[in-house]
């Protein structure tokens, strides 16, 4: 029997319509070349970029697709691998150009003028808590967990979407990275700061030309009466090294112990107060992109290397994955969620699978006619479109 449906085209068909059109229209393939991610010869690297970021959604792992003979590639693992490991690739530049285009493209155009966009500042772990020999491995100090872990850290960079000409106004983060130090060097780029800040009598503002913690200027003050977002809203200077920078320090009623408040901090003090709480709400869509990164897009669960390179590889492909979650999230029509929209391309993958191997069985069929019989190209079409007309509507879906 001739082969009819060649690799190429299987590997067309693999690739769902939405999944497809993200490639094409953010020009994926050209961000990797800007990152240094090319080939004089061999496998292109977008194919190669491509087969990890489908893995995901075909509810399998590399190893399990060869072994099952599912999904299989047109090239060896090796050629996986050292496209993982090669050295010359920068990831970061790559998740920030694509990033940057996404914005630009899709987000802005659509946003008010007067939206305040945000860079949010945050880190997780990136647990490899059985390891020995991982390259570069350290002991880590997990801030949510409050214990050692053996892994790495990650932390977004301010500088590279500086860089990159990303467009925000204010740079969120909660009280972990919250210091005098930390909001000089965040303005010193070009960026105010919206932040939470510890009550901690280690940490000085200086309040009325003394310096003084948050609590000693909060038990200063008389407080807000009634329902009020915010019971005390004053100004401060942050000093260090000599200089000064003027701020709002905005203490919010906390939700959960009603005898407790909390610290919220602006460099911009032309903002007011609930518009200062508002904005600091934003910081939580960092929580939710770890969360779904790493219970939805397997983030470090799918890559085991021993290699640093590998491991920075595999959290730019599921860095990829999430944006095009979070933009099909974000254009479509209806409310799903983004753990919803992961199982639907799941199911989507699974759905053209099957279409796949259907239209390989028909081709099969009809070569087989052709090849058996005398019956003309007419009739064999009029044969498989009886089949077709034959079969359960459920199976047309």
């Amino acid at each position: 029997m001739n082969k009819s449906i060649t690799q190429a085209t299987q590997d067309d068909k693999q690739i769902s319509k939405s999944i497809k059109r993200f490639f094409t229209r953010f020009h994926v393939s050209s961000a990797l070349k800007a990152s240094n991610a090319y080939k004089k010869k061999g496998i292109p690297v977008t194919e190669i970029f491509q087969y990890l970021f489908l893995l995901i959604f075909s509810n399998r792992s590399m190893y399990m697709s060869l072994i099952t003979g599912r999904n299989t590639p047109g090239f060896a693992k090796d050629s996986v691998y050292r496209f993982m490991k090669m050295i010359q690739i920068n990831w970061i530049r790559f998740t920030t150009i694509l990033s940057s285009r996404i914005i630009k493209d899709a987000i802005l155009p659509l946003d008010s003028k007067d939206r305040a966009n945000v860079l949010i500042i945050d880190d997780s772990m990136f647990e490899r808590n059985r390891s020995k020999k991982v390259e570069l491995l350290a002991k880590v100090y997990d801030h949510a967990k409050h214990k050692y872990r053996f892994g790495f850290q990650m932390l977004t960079l301010l500088e590279t979407a500086k860089k990159a000409a990303i467009p925000a106004k204010y740079v969120l983060f909660d009280s972990w990275f919250s210091s005098p130090s930390t909001l000089h060097a965040v303005k010193g780029i070009g960026y105010d700061v919206i932040g939470m800040v510890k009550k901690t009598p280690k940490m000085f503002f200086r309040y009325n030309g003394e310096d003084m913690s948050l609590v000693s200027i909060y038990n200063r003050n008389k407080k807000r009466r009634g329902r009020s977002r915010y019971l005390l809203s004053v100004m401060v200077d942050v000093v260090k090294d000599g200089e000064i920078i003027p701020a709002k320090v905005v203490y919010v009623r906390n939700r959960n112990k009603r005898k407790e408040y909390l610290c919220l901090i602006s460099t911009d003090t032309n903002l007011d107060e609930n518009e200062i709480i508002r904005i600091y709400g934003k910081r939580w869509d960092i929580e939710v992109f770890f969360k779904v990164c790493k219970s939805y897009l397997n983030l470090s669960r799918e890559c085991n290397s021993l290699s640093y390179d590998a491991m920075t590889a595999h959290t730019a492909v599921v860095f990829t994955r999430y944006m095009m979650l979070s933009l099909e999230s974000r254009e479509s029509n209806d409310n799903r969620s983004l753990g919803e929209l992961f199982l639907y391309f799941s199911d989507e993958m699974s759905d053209i699978t099957w279409i796949q191997a259907f239209q390989m069985l028909l081709q099969m069929f009809r070569t087989m006619l052709t090849e058996n019989t005398e019956l003309s190209d007419e009739k064999i079409s009029e044969l498989v479109d009886a089949f077709m007309n034959a079969l359960p509507a459920l199976l047309k879906t």
